[in-house]
C-alpha cells in the first residue's frame, strides 16, 4: 500500500478553523480535517472530485449531494 502524501488544500481559507488536507492520486482523492486527522478520511473517485471542483469554480451547487 502506498503511503499518503497530505498537503493543505489551496481552497483552505488560511484561518485556524478552515484547514483541509488532500492526498491526490490518479484513481482517487482523500480529504481530511488537518486539525483532527484521526477523525476520518473522505475518499472520492477522481472523476467525482474533478466534477466537484468544476462545480465550485463555476459557482454551482455541489454535484456530490
Amino acid at each position: 500500500m502506498t503511503e499518503n502524501r497530505w498537503r493543505t488544500s489551496s481552497y483552505s481559507g488560511g484561518g485556524a478553523n478552515e484547514c483541509v488536507e488532500l492526498d491526490r492520486r490518479p484513481e482517487r482523492t482523500a480529504i481530511r480535517d488537518s486539525k483532527n486527522p484521526g477523525a476520518g478520511t473522505l475518499l472520492f473517485p477522481d472523476t467525482a472530485f474533478h466534477a466537484f471542483l468544476s462545480a465550485l469554480k463555476a459557482g454551482l451547487p455541489s454535484p456530490l449531494r
